[in-house]
């Protein structure tokens, strides 16, 4: 199989995205977790620009990565200095990454309208900069800003802003659909004449012609598509950042993109062992940037393998293929079966299988089972989005529940003072076997108190429940007519180390829907086993 050079950016690119935020030991934790997976190059950050990613380039170069090279970030020289004047230019240098990725103007408007230079000077900002950190030993990647956009404006100069960066001895010419509003017809079409146009080898460049990489963005919802046009038209690095984090509307996607190139086009990016730690580095991405998992994300998520029909659980039952385009563990993912009120026997028959329940102990039978699962989602429950909660209901209907705790008794109190924001406390009552424990404690809020309370009295019992944390709270109003006596929904998504789990809650009054989601929660995870230490992120696994 072809090889891709994989470019991650989330360090950098995917920073700019809303409400995406990294402290240096979790760009450190992350780059990591990249190297893990097999990525060849980890962009991490603009040393040039801010303290935090000067203090990234500090401790990585103490840290050893086995697959990895960094690269670090920022832009040519400034117009009317030289590139030893430069003090962006110098702090490339000074973080010692072996990698430096440069950006300069591809479009003419940018030149002369945004930064009100010459269309010379620009040339001789990309080739000076290109050629000085080249003569200080370093690989050069040259990200062609813009480039589409200058490509349709004035093909002409687009092509000569490429051939100063190549003439100087870049290693890589990325071309950055910087603004995302490209289509795949015009990327393929401008990548197959850039690749013709490089392969001239410009003058004054020795030996073979750079690389060609692409760098999207998704605001035409493209990002994807437009990379694997690119790669079709000669581009053999990918530039992209884990779960497509990214300013606007973020860039392309790798958990997405890096199957389809292996396992679609036959283009290697990773071991095919390491293939299968995606979804787990989608997942520790997301949590570091705290940041909700988006269930539907294609390959990593947790629907995207996801059957609902009672016709597609059955026919998956024989034949996997029949409604699945590949095998979920290829990426680290696993297949799921949902149960609503849309279900068939068949899907009560598998999901059981699936949670580890014997249905047919102590006279349980699957059509009695899924009848009561009816009656429950007509009043509100949803069980296909808490499967934590499915698991304890198909247990006590076929009486192999063992509850590890019940409660006896809880009181809240909500205290505001006229200048004060609200405080919430709560006490708690819970049997343990033959032990009881009381306890109280306060919160942010009635459930966050409630929680705090249920956590210190199950820790005299179940220690080390501190690697369990609510990820995820939803309430809804499942029907608004009776005003503030309807009926409420709460549904609760709960991690720890190695699985993420939803349970669910109904009643009219949310508190106590919020309770029976949340016992559930720590039902489910007891019985999985309480007291697994948190573990730290793993670090390289070198062969």
């Amino acid at each position: 199989m072809d090889t891709i050079a994989l470019y991650d950016t989330t360090l950098r690119d995917g920073t700019q995205g809303e409400h995406i935020s990294f402290t240096v030991e979790e760009k450190l934790a992350i780059a990591r977790r990249l190297d893990d997976f097999g990525v060849g190059f980890i962009e991490g950050g603009w040393p040039g620009s801010n303290p935090r990613d000067l203090h990234f380039f500090q401790l990585a170069r103490r840290t050893p990565f086995c697959h990895a090279r960094l690269a670090a970030f920022g832009a040519t020289r400034r117009a009317g200095i030289g590139p030893e004047d430069d003090p962006n230019l110098a702090a490339l240098l000074a973080s010692g990454a072996e990698v430096v990725t440069v950006f300069g103007k591809a479009w003419d408007l940018h030149v002369e309208t945004v930064m009100g230079n010459r269309l010379e000077e620009n040339l001789a900002m990309i080739a000076d900069s290109v050629a000085f950190l080249r003569q200080a030993g370093r690989t050069v990647v040259y990200d062609a800003e813009h480039f589409f956009d200058g490509y349709r404006a004035n093909p002409a100069y687009a092509l000569e802003s490429l051939a100063a960066a190549a003439g100087a001895g870049a290693a890589w010419i990325v071309l950055c659909d910087t603004n995302g509003g490209s289509l795949p017809g015009d990327v393929a079409a401008a990548t197959a004449r850039v690749a013709a146009f490089l392969d001239t080898s410009p003058a004054g460049r020795p030996g073979a012609p750079p690389g060609i990489g692409i760098h999207t963005h998704n605001d035409c919802g493209l990002a994807l598509a437009n990379s694997l046009a690119a790669v079709g038209s000669g581009a053999t690095m990918v530039h992209g950042t884990v779960n497509g984090y990214g300013e606007r509307c973020g860039n392309a996607d790798l958990t997405a993109l890096v199957p389809v190139l292996q396992l679609k086009l036959g283009r290697t990016c990773v071991a095919e062992a390491n293939l299968a730690k995606l979804k787990s580095l989608s997942r520790f991405v997301s949590e570091t940037a705290n940041q909700v998992p988006l269930n539907n994300r294609p390959f990593v998520g947790r629907s995207a393998f996801a059957h609902k029909g009672g016709i597609h659980v059955s026919a998956i039952a024989k034949e996997p293929r029949a409604y699945e385009h590949m095998d979920p563990t290829l990426v680290g993912n696993r297949r799921r079966v949902l149960v609503s009120d849309l279900a068939g026997r068949s899907n009560v028959a598998y999901k059981a299988r699936e949670l580890g329940v014997d249905l047919e102990a102590n006279g349980g039978d699957a059509r009695v089972i899924l009848s009561q699962i009816k009656e429950l989602e007509e009043i509100g429950f949803q069980f296909e989005a808490a499967e934590g909660s499915l698991k304890i209901l198909l247990e006590k209907v076929t009486d192999q529940f063992k509850p590890l705790f019940e409660l006896q008794s809880f009181r809240v109190s909500i205290e505001k003072d006229r200048d004060r924001p609200c405080s919430a406390h709560a006490t708690i009552k819970i049997a343990v076997g033959e032990e009881e424990e009381i306890t109280a404690a306060e919160g942010q809020g009635p459930v966050s108190a409630l929680d705090n309370a249920l956590r210190k009295a199950l820790d005299r019992f179940y220690p080390d429940l501190d690697a369990m944390r609510l990820v995820d709270f939803k309430v809804r109003v499942i029907d608004g007519r009776e005003g503030t006596a309807a009926r409420v929904r709460v549904l609760i998504e709960s991690r720890d180390q190695q699985e993420v789990w939803s349970t669910i809650g109904v009643s009219e009054d949310v508190i106590e829907a919020s309770w029976q989601a949340l016992a559930d929660s720590f039902q489910y995870k007891l019985a999985k086993g309480a007291g697994s230490a948190k573990a730290s992120p793993p670090g390289p696994t070198c062969p």
